[in-house]
């Protein structure tokens, strides 16, 4: 029996990348899978098509699995309601939601059109917003569900020219905290988890030398999406029961666990501050614990899991 042996499990963007090995793993550890995919290109820019959630379905159901699949776009919160409705009539139940579908329309700010701005947070922020407006209440009244929902480090640590795509993805760890927080008298649960994946939305990047040809080569050896998909599904299962509100990532072998915001360094001034007081004391003393404008932070080395 697999770990998620009697879970009905929806997964968006299951028809490519991260989302379609999600999909295939989850109905390998025995879940009933709704593949949900528009079917559309990265950007986001065109009618899309059932073929790619079908084909992933079709073959769930050709391991001997069960499988359906749904093209409606994550940024309809009607159709989401509808899967739900038709999830629970053709599986009995909904347990899980792991939510990696996505797009990206990528410009420096000061050129990003309202259009580009809009279409990726209708996408990745209200999408999230409504697949778990959707379930949430299902879940409160079964005393049972789990969301994995997908940041990036775009939005954690930045990215420039993704504003559009670190503010949606940011907004979410926002969203996935506080639901954690409302539903764990409910046995409601969620995570993020910020991937590290060779996908189209990564070889969507353009490259600029040899150099960067080869570091493409290599990646799409090492960062494999199975590997943030195995992530998501141990994450919904019951094994996980007591984590929540966390944020992890997945880069190649490595599992990661990241730090949440908090007051790294407190200053106080007896009789109140004034600005040029902030300006020439404050920030003098606190600069040494400023963060970088950079596009990443040194991570830690890998600590070996434990036999047994």
């Amino acid at each position: 029996m697999g770990i998620l042996e009697g879970k009905v499990v929806w997964v968006t963007g299951g028809g490519n990348g991260i989302g379609k090995d999600t999909a295939l793993i989850a109905a390998k550890e025995g879940a009933k899978v709704v593949v949900n995919d528009l079917g559309g290109g990265f950007k986001g820019d065109d009618e899309g098509s059932t073929g790619p959630a079908e084909a992933v379905a079709a073959e769930i159901r050709s391991k001997g699995g069960k499988a359906f699949s749904n093209s409606d776009s994550v940024s309809s919160l009607a159709a989401m309601q509808a899967l739900r409705d038709q999830t629970l009539k053709e599986f009995g139940g909904l347990h899980a939601v792991i939510n990696p579908a996505g797009i990206l329309r990528d410009a420096m700010f000061h050129k990003m059109t309202e259009f580009d701005w809009d279409k990726v947070i209708e996408v990745h922020l209200r999408g999230s917003y409504n697949v778990c407006r959707a379930t949430v209440e299902h879940f409160r009244e079964q005393q049972d569900g789990a969301y994995a929902l997908f940041t990036s480090t775009s939005g954690l640590i930045g990215n420039i020219g993704q504003t559009n795509y670190a503010a949606a993805k940011l907004g979410i760890m926002g969203l996935s905290r506080v639901l954690a927080m409302e539903g764990a008298k409910y046995g409601v649960r969620s995570n993020i988890i910020a991937p590290v994946a060779w996908t189209r939305m990564t070889q969507s990047v353009p490259i600029r030398d040899e150099a960067q040809a080869k570091r493409r080569e290599q990646m799409a050896a090492t960062i494999r999406p199975d590997q943030p998909a195995k992530l998501a599904v141990a994450l919904v299962s019951d094994l996980a029961k007591d984590v929540s509100g966390q944020i992890f990532g997945a880069r190649a072998d490595t599992i990661e666990l990241y730090s949440q915001p908090r007051a790294i360094m407190n200053i106080n001034k007896e009789g109140g501050w004034t600005p040029e007081g902030i300006a020439k004391e404050a920030f003098a003393q606190m600069k040494e614990k400023f963060f970088p404008v950079s596009r990443s932070a040194t991570s830690p080395e890998p600590a070996k899991a434990k036999a047994g």
